[in-house]
């Protein structure tokens, strides 16, 4: 839940409330940030989550251009690094899941 609701703040802040920051920070925001939504949301097991922020992704970045009032564009490189994060972590989410519970002898 706390992911989702990040996701919203990070997603939806308007323009005006975006920090400045170095060229290229906003797509590792974005590619983290939907790392974190898909492991999170495997860790929850929720069904069908993948296939869900895939479409959240590219509808998210139609309404920040069809929003006014946030002042922000769409961008559809943002929604390729969001899949690229969801396949981040999906991948940290199976390699974390394969090694199981450690053992101590």
């Amino acid at each position: 839940m706390t992911a989702a609701l990040l996701s919203v703040v990070v997603l939806f802040t308007p323009e005006s409330g975006v920090p400045t920051a170095p060229p290229g920070t906003d797509k590792v925001i974005h590619t983290l940030l939907f790392a974190l939504l898909a492991y999170t949301g495997l860790y929850a097991k929720i069904s069908r989550i993948l296939p869900l922020l895939v479409v959240y992704a590219g509808v998210s970045e139609v309404l920040q251009q069809l929003i006014t009032p946030l002042h922000r564009s769409g961008d559809v490189l943002d929604a390729l690094v969001d899949v690229l994060g969801i396949a981040l972590g999906w991948f940290t989410w199976t390699r974390i899941r394969r090694r199981g519970p450690r053992t101590t002898r």
